[in-house]
C-alpha cells in the first residue's frame, strides 16, 4: 500500500501584539487628525471673532467721521441764527435737557446765539448723560464714554419731500425748519429761489447692551430723528465698542487749524472748534477662552483700563476736518 504525502499550506496570522501596535498607531493619527481640526477649527474662530470686531470698528468710525465731518451743515446758509421754526414744528420724543422744549430743532442757544451744531459731553456719567439728553435712558448708558450730538442737514437737497419729516427750507439767507408741509403762513417768507434739505440730527453713544438687554455687549448707537413722524429713536451701528472719546481741536488764532485738542469742551469753547479726533475702543464680541487680555488700554483722558477677560480689543483713531464749523470761525459767525 502506497500513501502520499500530503502537505498542507498554514497561514500565519497577526499575533496580538502586532494587533495593538498597529491600534495604537491608529489612534495616534487619528488623535493628530482630531488635534489638527480642532486647531484649525480654533483659529478659524479666533479669526472670525477679530476680523468681524475690526469691520464693526471700522464701519462705526466711518459713520462717526463721516457726521462729524458734517457737523454744522446747513445747505447754502453759513448763519444757523437765522433759520426760524415754523409755528407747528413739534416733535413727540425730544432729547434735549429738561425745559428746552424741541431742543433737537434748536441750532442755536436762546440765551447766547452759539452755535449747537455740536454738543458734548466728555466721560459722562449715566445720570449726566440722561440730564443732558433726556431720551438716553440712563440704564443703557456705558457709564465712562463721551457723548456727542450733531446736527446739520443731508448732503443734497430733497428731489421729494415726505410728509411728517422735517426739512430746512433756504435761499442762502434765511431758512425755515418745518415738518412736511409747512404751514400755511409760516413765521418767515423764504422768497426767491429755494431748497429744502432734510434735517438730520444725531447723538451717539456708547450702549451698554447689544440686541438684549443684559446681554453685556456694548454697542455704538445713536439717536436719530424718525422718518415720516417727527420722533426721536434709537439706531445702533456697531456691536462691541466698549469706549467712544472724542476730542476737539480749537482754532484760537483765526488761521482755520486746530491749535489745541482739548477734551470737555464747553459750549462757548465748542464755537472755535474746527476738528475732531475720535477714538474707538473695540472689543470682540465673543469670548477666546484660550487668550488671556492683560494688557492696559490708555484711551485719550479715560482712566487707564486693564480688562484681565478672554476678548480681544483694538484701539482705532482718526482726525477728522469739521468744514462747516471752519467756515464759520473763518467769517466770525462763531
Amino acid at each position: 500500500m502506497t500513501f502520499g504525502i500530503i502537505e498542507h499550506n498554514r497561514q500565519r496570522g497577526v499575533t496580538l501584539v502586532e494587533l495593538m501596535i498597529a491600534m495604537v498607531l491608529s489612534l495616534l493619527l487619528a488623535g493628530a487628525a482630531a488635534m489638527t481640526f480642532a486647531n484649525n477649527r480654533k483659529n478659524f474662530s479666533q479669526d472670525e471673532n477679530i476680523q468681524r470686531m475690526q469691520d464693526d470698528a471700522r464701519h462705526a468710525m466711518r459713520e462717526l467721521s463721516f457726521e462729524l465731518g458734517m457737523a454744522g451743515h446747513f445747505a447754502d446758509l453759513l448763519d444757523p441764527r437765522e433759520v426760524t421754526g415754523d409755528t407747528d414744528l413739534a416733535v413727540a420724543t425730544d432729547c434735549g435737557p429738561a425745559g428746552s422744549p424741541n431742543w433737537i430743532y434748536q441750532l442755536v442757544d436762546a440765551g447766547t446765539d452759539e452755535s449747537m451744531a455740536i454738543t458734548a459731553l466728555d466721560n459722562a456719567t449715566a445720570a449726566a448723560a440722561n440730564t443732558a439728553f433726556t431720551c438716553i435712558d440712563s440704564a443703557e448708558f456705558q457709564a465712562g464714554t463721551d457723548v456727542v450730538a450733531i446736527k446739520r442737514v443731508a448732503g443734497a437737497e430733497s428731489a421729494v419731500n415726505t410728509a411728517g419729516s422735517v426739512y430746512m427750507r433756504t435761499n442762502g439767507t434765511i431758512g425755515l425748519m418745518f415738518s412736511e408741509p409747512p404751514t400755511a403762513t409760516p413765521p418767515v417768507d423764504v422768497t426767491g429761489t429755494t431748497t429744502d434739505w432734510e434735517f438730520r440730527p444725531s447723538i451717539y453713544f456708547v450702549r451698554n447692551y447689544g440686541d438684549a438687554v443684559g446681554d453685556g455687549i456694548p454697542t455704538l448707537c445713536r439717536k436719530v430723528l424718525d422718518d415720516g413722524a417727527p420722533s426721536v429713536s434709537t439706531e445702533c451701528l456697531a456691536q462691541g465698542i466698549e469706549d467712544m472719546q472724542i476730542e476737539y481741536g480749537m482754532d484760537t488764532n483765526g488761521d482755520g487749524n486746530p491749535n489745541a485738542f482739548i477734551t470737555g469742551p464747553t459750549q462757548a469753547q465748542m464755537q472755535s472748534v474746527v476738528a475732531a479726533r475720535i477714538s474707538l475702543l473695540a472689543r470682540s464680541v465673543e469670548n477666546d477662552f484660550g487668550y488671556a487680555n492683560d494688557k492696559t488700554y490708555t484711551v485719550s483722558n479715560a482712566p487707564a483700563y486693564t480688562p484681565a477677560d478672554s476678548f480681544h480689543r483694538r484701539v482705532l483713531s482718526v482726525n477728522v476736518g469739521i468744514k462747516n464749523m471752519r467756515s464759520m470761525v473763518a467769517l466770525g459767525l462763531n
